[in-house]
């Protein structure tokens, strides 16, 4: 987390997945990797999951977010920008950290895809066994 005057930047990570959120005091505009939310996100569950903190916490009008994110698919990045997000409103203001960690925002969620094991088709999917 690091203070430029008014402007915090936090990282958060999903899967393989890492975003930087700058956060500053604005109009509420939000752009990832100079695209609008609504171009770069087009699914709407993945628009409602990054924009989940500032909903939470009721700061949607506040802040300008501009997000750099690389890695990973659409919905990794998605969860990234989340708690890159909710870190960066706990920067600003400290009050906000108890309504974001009630609603499971500060945790990072840890679940990774699991290896391919030799032998086997998937991770867990196996070639049909044939007893004679």
């Amino acid at each position: 987390m690091i203070h430029h005057g008014h402007q915090v930047i936090t990282t958060g990570s999903r899967k393989t997945s890492t975003a930087r959120v700058m956060l500053r005091h604005g109009s509420g505009s939000v752009k990832v990797n100079d695209k609008v939310l609504e171009h770069y996100f087009p699914v709407d569950t993945q628009r409602t999951e990054v924009l989940s903190p500032l909903t939470v916490t009721e700061t949607t009008g506040k802040y300008d977010v501009v997000v750099n994110v690389m890695g990973g698919g659409l919905s990794g990045q998605a969860g990234a920008v989340k708690l890159a997000l909710a870190r960066a409103l706990v920067e600003m203001d400290s009050d906000l950290k108890s309504k974001l960690r009630t609603n499971g925002m500060l945790t990072r969620d840890s679940r990774m895809v699991e290896r391919k094991k030799y032998g086997q088709r998937k991770a867990r999917k196996r070639f049909q066994f044939s007893k004679r």
